[in-house]
């Protein structure tokens, strides 16, 4: 049951669903030409808001897989800091225009991108490993074991 309308913006909602929503682009409608000012904060915009990223904690580990198509490795980078926060940036180039080229759409986004995630306390940050295939980074965060706390039997007396 969508509790908000669905000419709300154009988008379906239901307020029990957190991922029912569609991420909001303000530049949606913004023209892409290189001659409309703010055009290049567009196309920034758009690559940040599309690189998506899921994340599922394993007894073992948390895995994070990031869907950036088109890109290498070397234009990824997976940084860690201090205080267990993963980051994940890149930048996607934009096509080289020829003046003889007439482009009648452009959707692929291009421009810098950057995600960032607080790991929790288990996270074992020195022994973060990362992989891309097929156009998919994954990052795995290994979890330390977690501590079973000392039990002592305390005998209850008469």
């Amino acid at each position: 049951m969508s509790l908000i309308p669905s000419s709300f913006w154009g988008r379906r909602s239901d307020v029990f669903d957190p991922f029912s929503l569609e991420i909001w682009d303000p530049f949606k409608n913004f023209p892409l030409s290189s001659s409309v000012p703010g055009s290049q904060f567009a196309r920034e915009n758009s690559a940040f808001v599309n690189s998506r990223v899921d994340w599922k904690e394993t007894p073992e580990a948390h895995v994070f897989k990031a869907d950036l198509p088109g890109l290498k490795k070397e234009e990824v980078k997976v940084e860690v800091e201090d205080d267990r926060v993963l980051q994940i940036s890149g930048e996607r180039n934009v096509e080289k225009e020829d003046k003889t080229d007439t482009w009648h759409r452009v959707e692929r986004s291009s421009g810098k991108f950057l995600r960032r995630f607080r790991l929790p306390e288990n996270a074992k940050m020195d022994h973060v490993k990362a992989a891309m295939e097929n156009g998919v980074l994954t990052v795995t965060v290994p979890k330390s074991e977690v501590k079973k706390p000392d039990v002592k039997a305390i005998e209850i007396s008469d």
